[in-house]
Order: C-alpha cells, then sequence, then structure tokens
C-alpha cells in the first residue's frame, strides 16, 4: 500500500495504525485511503501532528535518569546493552529505510557556485514584492529549485528511478517533474523530524505557479493540513540544511528515487569568514554555495550529474534567460542584474578616476532619464527595457562594484557612499511609480528645490489615518460607478473607472490647498470621470445625480418636471466647501459646454477674476486645476496657447496645477498612433513645468504627486503638470464596445483587478487593516448609494438643466455712462 509514498511511508503506516484505534483521529483523505474507496483529496480539518522521518533527537534532560538494569530483547536470548531499549513503531520504520538505502548504489557530485548574482537579483525580486498589493518573499531555495527543475526539464534522462521486476532490472522513465521538498519540523520536545511532500509537475508551471505551489505546500505542513496525495509519486528530492549553515553534505537516497539535490549554506569561504568588509569588496570576494547531486548510479551516470550541476550553475549566473523568465513571470517592471567580470582599477589611477567619473555621470542620467524604466504603466503592456544610459554596465560598473563607496557629489549630504545604496536612492526617486521629468527647467535653483525632496532616504510613510480616508475615497469612486452601471444600463456617462484614484488625489490637493489658507480652488475638466467628482469631491448629492439620470429615461415626467435630458448632466458645474479640521476651502467645478478642452481659457479668466477681486493681490490664493484626457492634452491647440499664456502678466494666475488622466487611448486610438511625443504632456517643457509621471494603481504615490506639485506650484507660482496613467475600462463612452478596436488592450483590462481591491490587498497585507474592517467600509459606501436612489423620487423638482441663473449683480465704478455701457452692448449683441 506504502510503496507509492517513498520515503514517508512511514507516515502512512503510523496514520493507519491511528485509523485502527479511532477513524475519527485522521482526516477525510487518510479514511478515504484506508476504507479502500481510492479518494484522495485535501481534508477539511487538521490532520494529527506529523511524525518525525528522521530518529528524533530529544533534547538533554534536566536531571540524569536511573539506568535501567540490563535486560535480554523482547525478540532474542541476546542482552541489550547498558542504556539500550528496543525501537518500536517510527522509529523502527526509520532505521528499516535507512537499512533498506544502503542497498542503493550512490554517488555523489560537487560544485560551488558563486552566490552573488543570486543574492542582487533575489533583493529586486523581494523589494518589488513589498511594494506590491499582495506582497510575500522569494526565497534562496525558491530559485534554486527553479533552476533544478528548469535543468531536469531540459535533461529527462535524469528524471528516472530503478526497480527490478523478478531479477530483472528495469529503468523508471518518470513523464513530469514531481519535486520533493524536504520540511523541517522543531517538535515541542525540542527534538526535530521531516517532511517529503512534493510539487506536482513543476516542469509544466511558470515561476510564478512554482513559488505558489512551493508556498501553498510549506503552509499546509505548517499547519497540519498534508494530505496523502502530496506524498506520492515524488521524482527527484530538495534538500537544503543550508538553512542550518551546513556547507555540503551527502543525503540518503530512498530505493524510489533516481536523484536529490543538495543546497548548502551561502557563505564567504571559510578563510574569509572574519574579513573586513571593505576588503572584502575592493577584492570582489563574494559569497558561494555548495551544490551536491547525489544520484542512484544504476541509472544515472557521473558525467549527467555534472552536466545537470553545470547547468544549474549556468542558470544561477543568469544564462539562457533565467532570471528574466522569473522576473517576466513574477511581473516585475525592470530588467534583472547581469554577470559580469570584475575590473577594479587601482585608487588614484587614470582608470580608477574615469571610473568615479562615470557614477557621477550616470547619478545625472538618473534624474534626466530615469522615468524610461519607472513602473508607471498599471497594465503593463510593454516588456521593461534598461536603456543604456540607465544600465550600469555600460559604464563599466558591475555587481561587484555595489559594496564599494565612490564620490556622490553630495548626495544625501554624503560625499561617498557604496554603488548600491547610489542606485537604491536614485531608483526610488525616478524610477518606481512616481517619475519625475524637470532636468528642462532651465532656473537652477528649482532643480535643486526638487532633487532635495525627491533624493531622500526611505521616504515618508503614510498614517493609518490618512491611508483609510484614500481607501474610503477608492471605495465612494468604485461603488458609484459600479451603482450608476446596474441602475443605468447604458446610459452615457463616461465613467472614471479606471482612473478612480483622481478622487483621492483632489482629496489631498484640497487638503494642501487649505492646509495653506487658500479661499478658492477652481476645477475646468471635460466629461470623464466628471459625475464622480461633483458627488465625491464638490459633494453635490448622489440623489440629484440619479435624478438626472431618472430624467432622460421618463420624457413625460421631464416635462412636468422641467428636468432636461441628453449629454447636460456631465457638462454641469457645481460649487461646494471643503473643510479640513478648522480650516475650508470653496471648491468649484466651472461648466463646460465641449467634451474637451474649451474650458482651458474659460477657468483661468475665471480664476483671475476672483483673484483680482481679493484684497491681497498678488499671492494667488485660488488656485486653477484643470483635468485634461491624454490625447486631448497633446492635440488640441487650445491646451498649448492656454499654457504659454501662465507667465504673460495680464493673464497669469500664479500657476495652474494640470491633471492628466491618462488613459492611454483617444477615443479609439492607442498613443503610439496618435502622437510623435513620448508622452503626452511633452508639450508642457515649452514653459519649463515639471511633470510628475505616477501610476493610477498607486493612490499613496498620486497622493505624494499631488502635495509636491502643489509645494512647487506655491513656491515657484508657475505651472505643474501631472500625468497620471490608468486606463479605461469601458468604451469612450457605455455604449460602445472597445474591444473591437483595442482587442489587446482590453484582454489586459478585462482580467486586470480594480485600483480599490489593489490598495485594499496592499492594507491588509502590511496589517493597516483588516479584512472584516474593509469590508464594512465597502457595504457601508453601498448602503449609502442605495438610501441616495430611494431618496430620489421624494426631491422637488429642479429647474430647467438647460437654464442658466442670472448672477449676482456686481458694482464696479467707472468713468463711464451707464447709457453709453449699454449702448455698445446692445451694438455689441446686435447680429
Amino acid at each position: 500500500m506504502t510503496d507509492e509514498f517513498g520515503s514517508n511511508d512511514w507516515l502512512v503506516d503510523e496514520m493507519r495504525r491511528r485509523w485502527l484505534d479511532s477513524p475519527a483521529s485522521v482526516g477525510p483523505a487518510w479514511r478515504a485511503m484506508f476504507e479502500g474507496n481510492g479518494m484522495v483529496e485535501r481534508p477539511g480539518e487538521a490532520a494529527p501532528p506529523p511524525i518525525p522521518t528522521e530518529v528524533p533527537t530529544p533534547s538533554a534532560p534536566a536531571k540524569p535518569a536511573p539506568k535501567p538494569a540490563p535486560k535480554a530483547s523482547a525478540d532474542t536470548d541476546e542482552e541489550a546493552p547498558e542504556g539500550a531499549s528496543p525501537m518500536r513503531g517510527v522509529a523502527a520504520r526509520i532505521a528499516e529505510r535507512m537499512e533498506d538505502s544502503l542497498a542503493v548504489p550512490t554517488a555523489t557530485s560537487v560544485r560551488s557556485v558563486p552566490a552573488k548574482l543570486l543574492e542582487v537579483n533575489r533583493k529586486i525580486l523581494n523589494n518589488h514584492l513589498s511594494r506590491s498589493p499582495g506582497g510575500g518573499k522569494v526565497s534562496f531555495t525558491h530559485l534554486i529549485g527553479w533552476a533544478v527543475v528548469r535543468a531536469l526539464a531540459d535533461r529527462p534522462t535524469m528524471n528516472v528511478a530503478y526497480t527490478a521486476v523478478g531479477d530483472t532490472p528495469h529503468l523508471i522513465k518518470h513523464e513530469e517533474v514531481n519535486l520533493g521538498i524536504a520540511v523541517d519540523l522543531p517538535r515541542k520536545d525540542g527534538s526535530r523530524s521531516l517532511l517529503v511532500p512534493n510539487i506536482k509537475g513543476a516542469d509544466r508551471m511558470g515561476f510564478v505557479e512554482f513559488w505558489r505551489s512551493y508556498e501553498d505546500v510549506i503552509r499546509r505542513v505548517r499547519d497540519n493540513k498534508i494530505t496523502p496525495e502530496d506524498f506520492a509519486g515524488t521524482t527527484v528530492s530538495l534538500t537544503n540544511p543550508g538553512t542550518l549553515g551546513t556547507v555540503q553534505s551527502v543525503p540518503r537516497l530512498m530505493d524510489d528515487h533516481g536523484i536529490i539535490v543538495g543546497v548548502g549554506a551561502i557563505a564567504h569561504p571559510p578563510a574569509f569568514e572574519a574579513a573586513d568588509p571593505e576588503f572584502l569588496a575592493r577584492m570582489g570576494i563574494g559569497r558561494v554555495i555548495t551544490l551536491t547531486s547525489t544520484y542512484d548510479h544504476r541509472v544515472i551516470q557521473g558525467a549527467q550529474s555534472g552536466e545537470l550541476l553545470g547547468q544549474i550553475h549556468d542558470f544561477l549566473l543568469g544564462k539562457d534567460g533565467f532570471y528574466d523568465e522569473i522576473f517576466t513571470s513574477m511581473e516585475v517592471p525592470y530588467t534583472p542584474a547581469r554577470w559580469a567580470k570584475d575590473d577594479n582599477p587601482t585608487p588614484g589611477s587614470p582608470a580608477w578616476s574615469e571610473k568615479q567619473a562615470k557614477v557621477l555621470r550616470m547619478i545625472d542620467y538618473y534624474r534626466e532619464r530615469g522615468h524610461l524604466i519607472a513602473d508607471l504603466d498599471p497594465l503593463r503592456q510593454e516588456a521593461p527595457t534598461m536603456p543604456m544610459e540607465l544600465d550600469p554596465l555600460s559604464y563599466g560598473l558591475t555587481i561587484w562594484d555595489l559594496d564599494r563607496e565612490f564620490g556622490t557629489g553630495g548626495l544625501l549630504g554624503r560625499q561617498v557612499m557604496p554603488l548600491g545604496e547610489i542606485l537604491g536612492v536614485m531608483r526610488d526617486a525616478y524610477c518606481r511609480t512616481l517619475a519625475i521629468e524637470y532636468m528642462h527647467i532651465q532656473q537652477p535653483e528649482r532643480k535643486a528645490w526638487l532633487q532635495e525632496r525627491l533624493e531622500v532616504a526611505g521616504g515618508s510613510e503614510l498614517n493609518r489615518e490618512r491611508k483609510i480616508e484614500i481607501l474610503r475615497d477608492l471605495n465612494q469612486a468604485d461603488a458609484f460607478e459600479r451603482f450608476l452601471h446596474t441602475k443605468y444600463i447604458g446610459q452615457k456617462r463616461f465613467s472614471l473607472e479606471g482612473g478612480e484614484t483622481l478622487i483621492p488625489a483632489l482629496r489631498s490637493l484640497l487638503h494642501a490647498a487649505a492646509d495653506d489658507n487658500m479661499d478658492d480652488v477652481v476645477i475646468g475638466m471635460a466629461h470623464r470621470g466628471r459625475l464622480s467628482v461633483l458627488a465625491n469631491v464638490v459633494g453635490k448629492s448622489y440623489a440629484e445625480v440619479f435624478r438626472e439620470f431618472m430624467g432622460d429615461d421618463n420624457e413625460a415626467e421631464n416635462e412636468e418636471l422641467e428636468v432636461g435630458s441628453g449629454d447636460v448632466k456631465y457638462h454641469l458645474g457645481a460649487s461646494g466647501t471643503h473643510r479640513r479640521g478648522h480650516r475650508e476651502v470653496g471648491v468649484h467645478v466651472v461648466a463646460n459646454p465641449s467634451h474637451l478642452e474649451a474650458v482651458d481659457p474659460v477657468l483661468e479668466g475665471i480664476v483671475r477674476a476672483k483673484q483680482d477681486r481679493l484684497p491681497r493681490r498678488g499671492q494667488y490664493l485660488v488656485l486653477p486645476v484643470l483635468l485634461h484626457g491624454d490625447a486631448a492634452f497633446s492635440g488640441q491647440g487650445v491646451v498649448v496657447e492656454t499654457l504659454h499664456l501662465s507667465l504673460l502678466k495680464g493673464y497669469r494666475t500664479g500657476g495652474t496645477v494640470h491633471i492628466v488622466i491618462n488613459n492611454q487611448v483617444g477615443f479609439t486610438t492607442s498613443a503610439r498612433e496618435a502622437r510623435s511625443s513620448l508622452y503626452a504632456t511633452d508639450v508642457a517643457k515649452t514653459v519649463n513645468a515639471p511633470i510628475f509621471h505616477v501610476n493610477g494603481d498607486d493612490p499613496e504615490g498620486t497622493a505624494r504627486a499631488v502635495e509636491l506639485a502643489f509645494a512647487y506650484r506655491q513656491a515657484f507660482h508657475t505651472d505643474v503638470v501631472i500625468d497620471m496613467v490608468c486606463y479605461r475600462r469601458r468604451g469612450h463612452n457605455e455604449g460602445d464596445e472597445p474591444s473591437y478596436t483595442q482587442p489587446l488592450m482590453y484582454r489586459l483590462i478585462d482580467r486586470h483587478p480594480v485600483v480599490r481591491e489593489l490598495y485594499l490587498s496592499r492594507l491588509v497585507a502590511s496589517g493597516d487593516l483588516t479584512q472584516e474592517e474593509a469590508l464594512a467600509l465597502v457595504a457601508e459606501f453601498d448602503s449609502l448609494l442605495g438610501e441616495a436612489f430611494d431618496e430620489t423620487k421624494e426631491l422637488p423638482a429642479p429647474g430647467s438643466a438647460g437654464s442658466v441663473p442670472d448672477p449676482d449683480p456686481i458694482l464696479v465704478e467707472s468713468a463711464v455712462e451707464r447709457s453709453t455701457l449699454e449702448d455698445l452692448t446692445g451694438l455689441l449683441s446686435t447680429p
């Protein structure tokens, strides 16, 4: 019964004994197997604690136990040595298996592999995962195990085992690689045990599936939820005694295996264990890892084993795209580090001085071009690349230089730093989900101002209250759009879906304006997302918004209530007040008769008029905010015309905050077919405006971009641009089917989770929020929308949506007679 479970068959014997004593003491999968119906499935209840596969080593007793009197063995007349006792049950079974293993003629190949590239690329992977919603970590064993699987997939003649049928030897060829993972389990009494479950079909997986399957197996072992199925059919095993500091081991090979790979500790050679780290860096001495391949010599030969370790060696040095495949599978938007030979000139030599100069040149290029490798596209439509000017290898800098110190030109106030730290600071500043273009600005003091705030160690972390506020905004934006989509099917609304981060971004901007004692924030925008901004930012009642939708479907009632129909609702404006503690600021969205950018100069005129009426002229206490689409920003002349008015004395408003809702498509046209420039925002460089590119799936990064942009506007009273890269979940309007014209993009969008879900996962993974708290926040807003919908029918009849109320009269002193002005107005208004 237990042959198929290999080295774990002792566990099957033990579970069967428990089942015979009490069927309820084992899980349903074990009961099904023992009852003979062939069922093998994951149990719904925890199995009893696993029993060790090795003889436990008991902890030392507090006091010596009294020595028992020697007595004869129960099975023989031979007298047992003093202190000996019979081995029974699990211990006897393990001893029997070890005796059986002596019949396997094994040999072992050994190979030492440089670990430097493995360490560097693992660090890149884990840094990225730490910023990702799901979190997690990649271990050295994950990467080495994957190299073993890849090597065996290329060498099927080693995925074999020996068996005998009668007196005739046979070779078993396995169709797939089932990788057994040796899992060490400490026990309460201080002893240790070992289980070897396997990952089935590992050679048919990508790395991310392998990583998740590995973690799933380990988790179920730790939680005592392992099943018989997890042990059956192992074809090769991986053991890692290196976690205990063991440099090299020759594990026992069971008679049902063809090969077992051992992984030793990652360490410097013993002669250098106490060496000065600076000396090790200067000499290019890295850590190494020792791998062993113990194989059944009846079916595998020494040359094959050596070639297997050689291929694993090559993989760990990055050959055959090993790390590229892993980075792609894990959706890491960067290229992996590369293996290269060390070149470390003598300090003070011309070659050394040239290398130092190249480091300073590279720092400047990261300031200028770092945005090219930033993680900006939520859909990740393009494979990551490494431009030559950002690749350390193009400067003669290798992984061996990462621990060596170079001059920085004053970065972080330090004159010298290790290259690894320099790259970390520059990439955190310019190459993550927030990237900034500012080196085109011609005023050095403005560039220095930005550098001081961007090139920092670590960065600031938002507090829990602010994170929950962002999540609430995302909840509101998402629930609002979903509600409209389900209640008013097919009606045009030009939803914000895919760009919901705009709502917390505007909230951050209003917070900053209130904190800086601004009087008003005036927003001009096109149709995309207008309804969400009116309801979730300005404060227009949900019931009023819903009533406007109901007007579209009830024409008879419209006539009675004088409610407008058509597309008026997403061109209307509104006013409200934003409160921040004891401060408040007025917030206004101006009406826009156009679907696009006609409102731009109108908004600037409104803001200039408001500023001229304030007693504190010249302080620019009214903030103009323009929301654009990416295609319109780069394609409409009125945008550039308005930008060029921004610094003229008669038109300036102290700087406009431009936010581009960059959904990467204009109506049905992709960006690459719509413009010649790299970014839609390149036109803003004509007025020396800094441009903040940010991934719309990173609400915290977007909030930081808004805060920096506002602070720059307040410091220098010039325009700033925020390019929020996102996507459009539906068509140009809700009646379009976008997959007809952009099938590849919308295949990605259909699989992409909404930003609220991504941010929620991030908060739960970081411990800022429990799943129950998050669901309660969503339910709270859904309930609010439902109540508003129910109240819609109770609203008083609104006035005609097409009419505009007369403005309040403004008394202005003038030297011109009123009658003269009236005559002039009549002439101007007569066709």
